[in-house]
């Protein structure tokens, strides 16, 4: 059965759920009437809807109703989401959880013996298809799973595969780097309000600096090394800045950063992933 023919269900309806919901939807990988998603909040619901799915307060009429399960929820909640489905799972279920830090043993051992699998982590430049995520199976899923997983996650972006040892690393990279971007945009139209810049004017070239440098590695294939070569003439204005930046550490902070997020991602990841049991 190809992905167009298979029913969708979201259990956790917030901002990512929502995201990838309108990248099925655009792409017209999934129709509206084919996707169910689950929440407690009537508002987080409501928004939802606007995408023409249909939606529900019962997480087991999500899994009663769909073939293909993505647990959209916080870490925290999982576990005992899981079990409270479990009964109602069968061997036509896939299971895709996006929760960070819950692994792919965790929710396997909550699930019926050999339940399908397969753990994403994405990100929050999702919500305009500007996305990176990357997945990992786990033991038991089948041919075609994992094809099916990419292209509905490559809808919404870039999607790659990754052993799942790897994806708290993901997590402090990609995961949690928009929110180190964010912070070096601000901090770029800072300095150009600083110098005398429209604080509008001086944010908007910012984002657009940013967005175009990260078209240029992907697009051209290029090593950021060689294009910030190609950037930095002698004597210029450019290699003054780099030398200022590597004065003040400005690799290492981000090294750091994304240290300390992956430390954080595997930390969480025992946390919630008490409690799990066995079947």
């Amino acid at each position: 059965m190809a992905l167009q023919d298979k029913k969708v269900g979201f259990i956790g309806a917030g901002q990512m759920a929502t995201a990838i919901c309108e990248g099925i939807i655009s792409c017209g990988l999934i129709r509206p009437e084919n996707i169910i998603a689950s929440d407690v909040f009537d508002g987080t619901l409501n928004k939802i809807a606007e995408n023409g799915i249909k939606t529900t307060k019962k997480n087991r009429e999500v899994v009663e109703k769909s073939d293909l399960i993505c647990i959209a929820v916080k870490p925290n909640v999982v576990v005992p989401v899981l079990k409270e489905i479990a009964p109602f799972v069968t061997e036509r279920h896939l299971f895709m959880s996006i929760a960070a830090g819950v692994t792919i043993e965790t929710m396997e051992k909550i699930l019926p013996k050999k339940s399908r699998v397969i753990r994403v982590m994405p990100n929050t430049p999702s919500l305009v298809k500007a996305g990176a995520s990357v997945y990992s199976r786990g033991s038991h899923v089948i041919e075609g799973d994992a094809a099916m997983v990419a292209e509905l996650f490559s809808s919404v972006g870039l999607c790659m595969e990754s052993p799942e040892y790897l994806l708290d690393t993901v997590t402090g990279l990609s995961g949690s780097g928009p929110s180190y971007i964010f912070v070096a945009i601000q901090a770029l139209a800072d300095g150009g309000v600083k110098m005398g810049l429209p604080r509008d004017i001086s944010l908007k070239l910012a984002a657009q600096t940013a967005m175009g440098a990260a078209k240029m590695v992907l697009d051209t294939g290029k090593h950021p090394e060689e294009l910030k070569d190609a950037v930095c003439s002698p004597a210029g204005t450019s290699i003054a800045a780099i030398h200022s930046l590597e004065k003040n550490g400005f690799r290492g902070a981000l090294i750091d950063a994304v240290e300390a997020a992956t430390k954080r991602s595997a930390e969480l990841g025992k946390i919630n992933g008490n409690g799990a049991g066995n079947n």
